[in-house]
């Protein structure tokens, strides 16, 4: 983990502040990393002072934001439209077709309810397709190691499964009507830990994505059973996946996407 600097008690100057909130449009990828060490560039002045930026460097930061916004804001709606993150696989991410994302999101809205609160623990895919649903009538949280999520603000919980129950004091005990999880890693370890998240959270309702191989694991663990649904992902996997649940689940009666 890198460190945040809490030790410097001085005022961010103008120049840090930009650092800061540019810092997680940068995160989004390589692009605009080079856009804003050219930006930084492109400004002579000091940290410590007031920068005074020049002509060019007001317009490439108007065009920063402007193509960002194009590309993170197409229908106009700020509060669901904050860009799509793209997964990466050395953080054991492997994201859902858009269908299968669909269909799982639709299932977590008709298991939770009306104002429902939903979980999504190590399931970023389906996260981000419940924004795109635009559901106001439900509450998402996003559980995840990966910290490009912070751009969701309070909807983002850091989250490591090594420590499963190391969750913030405003997440309460079996306060979500219904938790979905996919564990980075086909393990009885990973499985296990992220079980006591899972039941922490839940206030019964579990719908569980991970290989066919845990089958025997996530029955004993969670008490969860293999749907007839299967799942599939953007990009082939070696193992077979699987949804498992514990409920009357609308996924128990289709056969694939």
């Amino acid at each position: 983990m890198r460190g945040s600097g809490a030790g410097s008690r001085r005022p961010a100057s103008p120049l840090s502040q930009l650092r800061v909130t540019a810092h997680a449009w940068l995160l989004s990828g390589r692009t605009w990393a080079r856009r804003f060490q050219t930006i930084c560039e492109m400004s002579d002045c000091d940290d410590e002072d007031i920068p005074q930026l020049s002509s060019h460097t007001l317009a490439a930061l108007q065009e920063f934001y402007s193509e960002q916004k194009q590309q993170s804001d197409p229908g106009g709606d700020d509060k669901y439209n904050l860009g799509v993150i793209e997964e990466n696989w050395q953080l054991s991410q492997f994201w859902y077709s858009p269908d299968t994302a669909l269909r799982l999101a639709e299932e977590a809205v008709a298991a939770a309810g009306a104002r429902g609160r939903i979980a999504c623990v190590s399931a970023p895919s389906v996260y981000q397709k419940l924004r795109e649903l635009h559901r106001q009538d439900c509450s998402v949280y996003i559980f995840e190691y990966d910290r490009r999520f912070a751009i969701y603000g309070e909807e983002f919980i850091f989250y490591d499964y090594n420590n499963p129950l190391d969750l913030p004091e405003q997440i309460a005990a079996h306060s979500f009507d219904i938790v979905i999880a996919d564990p980075p890693y086909l393990s009885e370890e990973c499985l296990r830990k992220m079980s006591e998240t899972i039941k922490y959270l839940t206030q019964g309702k579990i719908l569980l994505c991970t290989g066919a191989v845990m089958e025997e694991e996530a029955a004993k663990l969670l008490g969860v059973k293999m749907c007839k649904f299967v799942p599939t992902h953007t990009r082939t996997l070696g193992n077979e996946f699987r949804c498992y649940v514990n409920y009357d689940s609308g996924l128990d009666r289709e056969m694939s996407v």
